[in-house]
This record gives structure tokens, sequence and C-alpha cells, in this order.
């Protein structure tokens, strides 16, 4: 029952010694989808051994090129590789061109099809949805169509109680009614109240990514209360006019968000190569004094967020 974070990539324009551009891997149930693909995201699915064929779905927040350029050599070497399995990509329309011209200039012809969904620029859309998880896009604030990503496991069945199949003699046809709520009747005609023979279901876990974006309050409703919140702070306090300026945020902005939504972990990360690593501290304690529970973004970070169960009906 997997829900666990890969940081590829935490630095913002330009990489580091320490730090490669933007990329995720989020892994729900053993589905591994890509979030951007900065410079470097193929050393580093080797570096934190994920396998390249595993990835069939990618998410690509803007096609700025710290964001998009480790896009088209993925693409060839999955191509090298004789992936043979569509590959889907969710991303602003532009792209779509300049994957074409890829294919067209360099590569002639993919053993692969590229399955392209556009995202909508100006609301919430739900993009993807299987029998696990739900991915919704929804708009940011920056210099170009820039999206966030909402990925929110699926309702999970209540549980029966440890032997209370047994006890009551329980038939199997019996046991899904029961899991969705239904009350049961034993072969004596005891009447047996659903909440008697179940426990609460596991809570549906999300993670919720933006970046990049100017601070910005309208994108509380839409991470309300996730799990974990992955949001940019590329620059500190001392450099919030650049923030400004360039429609980005500060670690604190990035942590009033987070307290703003309620969610219940911070990484902060997409921070400005102008930073030391000894300076990334500075930068988390201006945004644990808006938000306690921060962690700092480092490549090869594996966060796993744990079932848990819900308040029992």
């Amino acid at each position: 029952m997997r829900f666990e974070l890969t940081i590829l990539g935490s630095s913002s324009a330009l990489p580091t010694s320490e730090r490669n551009l933007t990329a995720h891997v989020l892994n729900v149930y053993e589905r591994f989808f890509l979030i951007d693909c900065g410079e470097g995201t193929q050393m580093q699915l080797r570096r934190t051994r994920i396998k390249f064929g595993r990835i069939n779905h990618i998410f690509i927040s803007h096609i700025h090129g710290d964001h998009i350029y480790g896009l088209f050599g993925l693409l060839s070497s999955l191509n090298l590789l004789d992936r043979s399995e569509d590959l889907h990509i969710y991303a602003h329309e532009p792209l779509r061109k300049g994957i074409r011209y890829i294919i067209r200039n360099y590569e002639g012809k993919f053993n692969y099809a590229i399955r392209f969904h556009p995202l909508d620029e100006e609301q919430q859309q739900k993009i993807y949805e299987d029998l696990r998880v739900e991915v919704y896009s929804f708009p940011l604030k920056h210099k170009i169509p820039s999206a966030g990503f909402l990925f929110l496991e699926k309702p999970r069945e209540l549980n029966i109680r440890a032997g209370y199949v047994k006890k009551y003699d329980i038939p199997v046809s019996k046991i899904h009614e029961i899991k969705n709520g239904a009350d049961y009747r034993t072969q004596q005609g005891e009447h047996i109240p659903n909440h008697r023979l179940t426990e609460p279901p596991y809570k549906q876990r999300s993670y919720a990514f933006c970046s990049d974006t100017a601070y910005w309050e309208d994108i509380v409703p839409y991470i309300q209360g996730a799990d974990l919140l992955y949001h940019e702070a590329t620059f500190a306090d001392e450099h919030k006019d650049q923030a400004e300026y360039t429609l980005h945020s500060t670690a604190r902005e990035a942590g009033r968000i987070a307290r703003k939504a309620e969610v219940a972990k911070l990484i902060i990360g997409h921070f400005s190569a102008r930073y030391k690593e000894e300076q990334i501290t500075a930068l988390v304690n201006e945004a644990r004094e808006e938000f306690g529970e921060t962690l700092p973004a480092h490549d090869g970070m594996v966060y796993s967020i744990e079932p848990y169960r819900r308040d029992h009906h």
C-alpha cells in the first residue's frame, strides 16, 4: 500500500553540485508517476533505482526549461530501450508541438505511442483516474501557464474485524456488501449491525505539488488538508522583491500557504542556486515560523505517507 514520494531534483533554474533540476516520482500502489522532468532526471532515476519502464504517466507543471529539458532525452531513451507501451503526458498544449518536433526531426519514429493530455489553464480538472488514485491539476500563478497537481488516494472499503468472518460464519458472497456498509443477519436470524463487524477504513492519502508559483491563496482550496505538500521556496525573505518580480515564492510564503491549507507536512524546494547548502537551513527556519512541520527537499529523499485509520462511523 505504498504512497511514497522520491525527490529527484530540488534546485530552481540552475543545477548545483548538490541539487538537480525539478523532478519527483510518486509511487502509489506500485504505480509510478513522474512529476516534471528537469535536466538530469534520467541519471537520478538510475541513482534511485526507479526503472524507466515503470513510468507510464508524466505530469509537466509548465514548459520552462528547468522543468522539461530532461523530457526529450528520457523519451529518446525509452525508445532505445524498446518500449512498446503507451506513454501518457499531461501538460499545457504548447509542449505537444515540441514533442512532435523532436520526434520528427531527431528520432523519426518511436516504437511506442505518446498520448498527450492538455491541461486547463483556468480551472481545476481531473486528469487521471484508476482503481487506486485520482489526479487533479489546478492553476498556479507564474509568468506562463503553470499547474499544480493533487494526487488523491481513492476511498477504501471498511475492514472486517479479525476473526469475525469465522465467528459469524459469514459467506464470501456477503463480505463485499459488509465492507460497503451493509449489516448482516446470521443463519440463526441474529441481526449484526455493521459497526460491530467492521473497523474504519484507512484515510485517503494525498500529495500536492505546487511549483512554480508566486504566493497565491487561491490554491488553498485545491490542496486543503493534504497529507504532504511540496511548495516551491525559491527565495529567502531578504530576496522577497526578486520573488515578486519573477512570480516565485519565499520560504515564509510557502509556510503560510501550508498553514492556511491545514496540510499535515510541508516540503520546500526549488531553491535558488545562490543559496549554499548551509543557507538552506535559514529558509527552512523562515518557513517554520509560519508552519512548524516543514522539511527541506534533498535530492534522493524518500518520504512515505503511511496509512492511518479514520474515526469510526
